[in-house]
């Protein structure tokens, strides 16, 4: 495809017609593939020899911390476009993906909590993932109140996407903190390109779903969120025009 071609769903009015077609398809095959995967997972698959049915909260928090992640590695590549093309529709993307990626942290904290309580004895402890994962939990929180501080769109999208560098540090660590530093209680990846790492295929086909669906989840829920920030940026534009002309 041609970059030039690309950049013409920078165009808000582009991008809304666009997004009218494929946004169905998106929330349907969220629907279709979350459904079906946590009810495989939940209901049609074995106890774990070790951890009981405790296991099967991999369906949500693995799909969650996933998302959680490439959520802000997608502000990343959104903020980096509004630096350097300056397009308002990357900017308002990145700022309508940063509430989903907040709650998929939060479900991936709590779901985590709940998984390690009886496997490690506690609710918490400092381990670098979980401590790196808190971390970017607060960074998610201080972009959402960094753009509702400012009242220019266009200074808030500069200091967020500036935010946002810094937070992809620890977006990275939470990914592979397992792999930096040997000492912490969490294990290694569920699923890996190496076969002998991942979970059992019993396991692992349900989860393969359930990380489509929740991929699905987000995709929608940004386009729909996106098509709204970007409604609001031109009711704000209307009244300030209004204003002006009072």
């Amino acid at each position: 495809m041609n970059l030039n071609a690309l950049w013409e769903y920078a165009n808000p009015k582009k991008f809304i017609q666009t997004t009218d077609r494929f946004l169905p398809w998106f929330a349907g095959l969220a629907a279709v593939t979350l459904v079906g995967g946590l009810i495989w997972g939940f209901f049609f698959t074995p106890e774990d020899y070790r951890q009981g049915s405790t296991v099967k909260i991999i369906y949500l928090h693995v799909p969650s911390a996933l998302m959680a992640i490439n959520a802000w590695l997608m502000m990343l590549i959104t903020s980096l476009i509004w630096i350097v093309r300056r397009h308002h529709v990357s900017a308002l993307a990145a700022r309508a993906a940063a509430p989903v990626g907040m709650v998929m942290t939060v479900i991936a904290l709590v779901t985590g909590a709940i998984w390690g309580q009886p496997m490690w004895g506690t609710w918490w402890a400092w381990d670098p993932r979980l401590t790196s994962f808190l971390i970017l939990f607060l960074f998610y929180l201080g972009y959402i109140a960094l753009w509702e501080a400012i009242e220019n769109d266009d200074t808030a999208a500069d200091l967020t996407s500036i935010l946002c560098l810094v937070g992809s540090v620890f977006a990275l660590l939470s990914r592979y903190a397992v792999n930096f530093w040997n000492q912490g209680l969490h294990q290694g990846a569920s699923l890996s390109l190496d076969k002998e790492e991942n979970v059992a295929d019993v396991f692992w086909y349900p989860l393969l779903v359930c990380m489509a669906g929740f991929v699905f989840l987000f995709i929608a829920l940004v386009l729909m969120r996106t098509r709204t920030e970007i409604r609001a940026r031109r009711m704000r534009a209307l009244l300030a025009r209004e204003r002006m002309e009072a």
